[in-house]
């Protein structure tokens, strides 16, 4: 199954003005997993614009409350562990290859709104960048942690 390709995704680093990261704890998750906002692209989608739209759907906030700071120069891979290989995404990929963007939050976190139709997160909070990285599955964690550097003048 390692012949497959990885799914085309984004990921969304979320700072506040103190520089603190956004996390969601994951509802689909036995273990205390806490993660980013991120999520597929549509087909003829442009990268940003997904992540936006991924922002809205997992968060509740909206473009106008955030402002771009930075992206990624190149796109980051991980692979599933072999537990969830053949299982998720109808057992077409093998991992995801990410783009990931950061913006800043300038609104309240009174927009923030996990309660959605299909929620992927059953609770939320500002994290440090190291707390972000302990708290994230091992086998995202090497791409979380090359975010994190990638983003580190602008993260608390």
């Amino acid at each position: 199954m390692t012949d497959l390709p990885y799914r085309p995704c984004v990921g969304v680093t979320l700072i506040n003005p103190a520089g603190l990261i956004w996390a969601g704890r994951r509802l689909d998750s036995t273990a205390e997993a806490w993660q980013m906002p991120q999520g597929g692209i549509d087909d003829g989608e442009k990268p940003r614009e997904a992540a936006l739209r991924e922002l809205e759907e997992e968060t509740g906030i909206k473009a106008p409350s955030v402002k771009f700071l930075a992206k990624t120069h190149h796109w980051l891979t991980y692979d599933l562990p072999p537990e969830l290989l053949g299982r998720v995404w109808g057992g077409k990929y093998r991992g995801q290859r990410q783009k990931w963007f950061l913006f800043r939050f300038d609104g309240e976190d009174a927009e923030v709104d996990i309660a959605k139709e299909h929620p992927e997160f059953s609770a939320w909070r500002w994290i440090s960048a190291e707390e972000m990285l302990a708290a994230i599955v091992p086998f995202k964690r090497e791409v979380y942690g090359k975010v994190i550097q990638s983003f580190r003048a602008y993260l608390a």
